[in-house]
């Protein structure tokens, strides 16, 4: 995916019970023109659908909606093997893809997958110089040479396709910076929006990280997982004793997400459930065919 357009998708966490009807939820928001689809990334859970096996397919039967996973559990997919995954992907699907990438969470669980169990410190280490190496890997060149602390590779071969864009799902200190100084995106955690503690302490991080290197902050979009209920009637509150965003009516949604984007440079919404998978069909299908061209059409007024 490509340029500064503000984007709308839905996320799902599908198990192999659910490929069907993800297939068919997948195939109804790329017919709506909803611009990307997200699923997780838990490859210790055995229940689940691969997340990266799961994309290719999905991209593969849809034409125009991108996909990515949100985010990529890097410390089981190797940066030297997970570049030549996603250029693959962008190569195949006409650039209908992005890369999520977290540091990883759950390192108990990642590490009964035999992995080397890193410390948070470290950890960040990894995901800063594998996104940088990736990129090095992708988009034409000469043979990569790179001797880092948690990658080394020799005379390795670049792809011919550029990297996709690097959204991250960073929440530390120094993971908001690493995003500032080599992502393209930011996903911030647990479903925090734009009037969050999290996102006006956490935002300066990156935007000051960018320009300690020479990036524009403003190049670094922000998209937000957004749970949510979309209900028949206005909701008297449409915020929880917290300021947390629950939802409302159709008419209640627009209005917010376009404050987010006017008022808060926010770029991007993928819809959850209030329980924080995937939202019903019906709900989707009023997301994709209602709600997101009602904010389309309000943001171009607003713009001109």
């Amino acid at each position: 995916m490509t340029g500064r357009q503000v984007v709308f998708g839905f996320g799902a966490h599908s198990g192999f019970e659910d490929g069907p009807e993800l297939l068919r939820r997948v195939e109804r928001a790329d017919a709506d023109g909803l611009d990307l689809f997200s699923l997780s990334d838990h490859p210790y859970l055995g229940a689940r659908l691969d997340a990266y096996a799961s994309l290719g397919f999905l991209l593969g039967r849809t034409r125009r909606i991108a996909g990515f996973a949100n985010v990529t559990n890097l410390p089981t997919r190797p940066a030297p093997v997970l570049a030549r995954t996603v250029t693959t992907l962008s190569a195949l699907s006409g650039g209908r893809v992005v890369l999520g990438m977290g540091a990883g969470g759950l390192w108990d669980r990642i590490a009964d997958m035999g992995v080397p169990k890193l410390s948070p410190g470290e950890a960040v280490e990894a995901f800063e110089e594998a996104i940088v190496l990736i990129k090095k890997l992708s988009g034409g060149g000469p043979p990569v040479t790179h001797q880092g602390r948690h990658y080394q590779v020799r005379e390795l071969e670049t792809t011919p396709v550029a990297a996709p864009p690097v959204w991250t799902g960073s929440n530390g200190p120094k993971s908001l910076a690493v995003t500032g100084r080599v992502a393209d995106g930011w996903i911030p955690g647990h479903a925090a929006d734009w009037l969050s503690e999290r996102y006006r302490t956490s935002r300066p991080v990156i935007d000051e990280a960018a320009a300690s290197v020479g990036r524009d902050p403003g190049e670094i979009r922000t998209v937000y997982n957004l749970p949510g209920r979309i209900t028949e009637r206005p909701l008297a509150a449409t915020r929880d004793g917290e300021g947390r965003w629950i939802g409302g009516s159709a008419e209640q949604w627009v209005e917010e997400l376009t404050g987010a984007v006017l008022e808060h440079d926010a770029s991007g919404f993928v819809l959850f459930s209030p329980g924080g998978g995937a939202q019903d069909v019906d709900a989707l299908a009023r997301w994709g065919g209602e709600i997101v061209p009602a904010v389309r059409e309000a943001l171009a007024k607003e713009r001109g």
